[in-house]
């Protein structure tokens, strides 16, 4: 169960649980603590530095054994090393209760994809949650029992924490080094979707027509982002935007916006129109607009109906109808008005962000000259945490105070 460097670089077969809340269990007032409703407001989580893979999925499709050495190349380079030792550090410098992380290894589940397999030398846009090898390596119940047991699980958790969010920080590791072959920045900010980026409009047949394309230019206010990025330059790092690459249309950052637009635009729909809200074919169109992560076969049911116009049972026909209805009443209301609403939610200084922030893999932890991973550096992740957590107190204390006040 490991490589042959030392502790820091095993990985384990069992967890509690595929995703943990890990308390920085903060003594006394932090450095740049931040006040009481905005701790409450903001969100650090990590999705890629996990170390288990669960014993039940080192058998592969044949019964036998799955060696490490079938794997072991690849939990090293897809894992985020040093992610969670940044983030708790950033936790507890904020004041923070602690952070949500996913304890899965990102070789078996990537938890920033849509559901389904990556083959063999994808790209980074068209990788899935179930990670090469074991995309190969595992049967079909195995592969259902991974999207099931734990990629679901912990999308439950991370819905019940981002509704009650007003920011979510990301923190991950990259490479050093491009395949190209040069150097990429210390540090990059995530804040627009790869499908907007190159068609300026959301990835054609993903999440719901309804929701705004201009809402895909960016993930997060961008007084935040500038913040960091400032307060970055500022202490001598190099920091990007966006680059080497953006994020992926399956992405926790823009999933969440997703959800996020239709949780408030329904709240809102509700609001004004409350004979809605028991309504059974109303609370199918929800669901579907609400099922961001694609799991959902009753959605992707009612998805392909009213956009691809296909069949159904003739016995079901009349509550599919019904629910159509309902969902053009939807349509008309974020669209009237001139698309009154959608404008004022994209500038509304309570709009939740997401943004991912990306640290190179070599100032946060040591490596061999063959690249293989020996030992954290807890006095970077120490400083860069400090420079994040310095420009996020500037941000909620100082540039925003509307959205202080408005909670």
């Amino acid at each position: 169960m490991q490589d042959t460097a030392n502790s820091h670089t095993l990985y384990r077969t069992r967890c509690d649980q595929p995703v943990a809340f890990v308390s920085t269990h903060n003594a006394g007032v932090a450095e740049y603590q931040l006040p009481q409703n905005a701790r409450e407001r903001l969100m650090i989580d990590v999705i890629h530095d996990g170390s288990v893979i669960p014993e039940e999925f080192l058998i592969d499709s044949h019964g036998k054994p799955v060696h490490h050495d079938q794997f072991w190349h690849h939990y090293q380079l897809e894992r985020d090393w040093g992610a969670s030792m940044v983030a708790k550090e950033l936790a507890r410098l904020l004041g923070v209760d602690g952070f949500l992380e996913v304890q899965i290894a990102r070789v078996l589940i990537d938890f920033g994809r849509f559901p389904g397999i990556t083959p063999k030398d994808a790209d980074y846009v068209s990788r899935h949650a179930i990670n090469y090898p074991f995309s190969d390596i595992l049967d079909y119940e195995q592969k259902r029992r991974v999207l099931e047991h734990y990629y679901d699980a912990i999308s439950e958790h991370f819905n019940a924490l981002v509704s009650r969010r007003q920011v979510k920080i990301a923190i991950h590791t990259y490479d050093t080094y491009n395949s190209s072959g040069t150097r990429r920045p210390p540090m990059s900010i995530l804040t627009r979707c790869v499908g907007y980026q190159i068609k300026s409009e959301m990835p054609f047949g993903v999440f719901d027509p309804l929701y705004p394309d201009i809402l895909g230019e960016f993930t997060c206010d961008r007084i935040l982002r500038d913040r960091i990025s400032i307060s970055l330059e500022m202490a001598g790092i190099h920091t990007e935007h966006n680059y080497p690459y953006l994020l992926p249309d399956g992405s926790v950052e823009v999933r969440s916006q997703v959800w996020n637009f239709f949780r408030m635009a329904r709240a809102a729909f509700e609001e004004e129109q409350p004979d809605t809200v028991e309504d059974p074919a109303f609370e199918r169109v929800w669901k579907m607009l609400l099922d961001t992560n694609l799991r959902s076969s009753a959605s992707e049911m009612l998805r392909s109906y009213i956009h691809a116009y296909r069949r159904v049972p003739l016995a079901r026909e009349q509550d599919f109808i019904t629910a159509r209805c309902a969902y053009e009443r939807i349509c008309e209301f974020v669209r009237r008005d001139n698309n009154r609403f959608t404008e004022r939610y994209r500038v509304s200084r309570m709009r939740p962000s997401a943004l991912g922030i990306e640290i190179r893999k070599d100032l946060v932890y040591h490596f061999d000259g063959a690249g293989q991973p020996v030992a954290p550096n807890p006095d970077e992740a120490h400083r860069l945490a400090g420079i994040l957590a310095r420009a996020i107190h500037t941000y909620f204390t100082e540039d925003c105070p509307r959205a202080r006040t408005h909670h």
